[in-house]
């Protein structure tokens, strides 16, 4: 008797599990089974009210779907279009990117393309930057390589070149000034990194280049201040009296002056010291 009541427990038991595991293997199925196709014009309106109630992700999936089923349509080059809105406000920047690229492949001559390359531009410049250093201003961004900033620079100026006249030329080019200041304030950070290696070659070489190609950047200053130091380290005399003559011409009230405009050295004696901080952690030096 015993064992016959253990016997029925534990066919139950097997009886459970496998109802168990057929309503999860029913409902998985009902779960994997695609949404039935809709007409073009009701992917389009769906989105369209998404879009409306801010809800960009519920967008994007009906403007997706229009796109995939009606690539096109009717609907087509609009939904594209409404695409890079709904993915760049809904913070999918790579997908804004991507939805921005597309389109300028698809529709080149477009009336519209000059927003695809503003989005596209807007989507990099984000990406370099980063959400740290967006809401959190004490983040230095300039001590990483601008790879994706170098992008919408280029975006920005195919934009302003092509599109003169576009709504979005103002701010491409304020951007523009601002992504150069940065490009030039990336240079002046690898420029200090070389002088605490003592490498003042590179490092003159890099203010050069902001000099040079960065003109009327806030790191123009600092470009030419290394560039004196450095040369007088490396004995090329000719060259800092010449650095340093263009500094004294463009920024007389320059920090590397005292109140006699006698140049002040700092530079290097300021990069040793963070160099002598960081290798004795934080025990010796700034």
């Amino acid at each position: 008797m015993l064992f016959n009541f253990f016997n029925r427990t534990y066919r139950t038991k097997c009886l459970w599990r496998a109802m168990a595991v057929s309503i999860a293997l029913l409902l998985g199925a009902c779960a994997s089974t695609p949404d039935p196709e809709l007409p073009e014009k009701e992917y389009y309106e769906l989105a369209k009210e998404a879009l409306k109630a801010r809800n960009f992700s519920e967008a994007a999936r009906h403007l997706e779907s229009l796109e995939t089923l009606y690539p096109f349509g009717v609907y087509a080059e609009q939904a594209q279009l409404d695409l890079i809105y709904a993915k760049y406000n809904g913070l999918d920047l790579e997908g804004a990117h991507a939805a921005a690229d597309r389109f300028i492949r698809l529709h080149p001559q477009s009336p519209h393309v000059d927003y695809a390359y503003y989005v596209r531009g807007i989507a990099s410049y984000n990406m370099d930057i980063g959400l740290a250093a967006q809401y959190f201003p004490m983040v230095d961004v300039t001590s990483r390589d601008p790879g994706e900033m170098r992008k919408s620079f280029g975006d920005f100026s195919q934009l302003v070149t092509r599109f003169p006249e576009s709504k979005y030329a103002a701010d491409a080019q304020q951007r523009m000034i601002e992504i150069r200041n940065r490009l030039a304030a990336y240079e002046i950070h690898a420029a200090r990194y070389y002088i605490k290696r003592e490498a003042f070659i590179a490092a003159a070489n890099r203010a050069q280049e902001v000099v040079e190609n960065y003109n009327g950047s806030p790191s123009v200053e600092d470009g030419l201040i290394i560039m004196v130091e450095c040369y007088r380290q490396l004995g090329l005399n000719d060259y800092a009296d010449d650095a340093l003559a263009v500094l004294a011409a463009n920024y007389p009230k320059s920090r590397a002056f005292d109140k006699n405009m006698h140049f002040k050295a700092t530079e290097i004696e300021k990069q040793k010291r963070s160099l002598l901080n960081a290798v004795t952690f934080g025990t010796v030096g700034d």
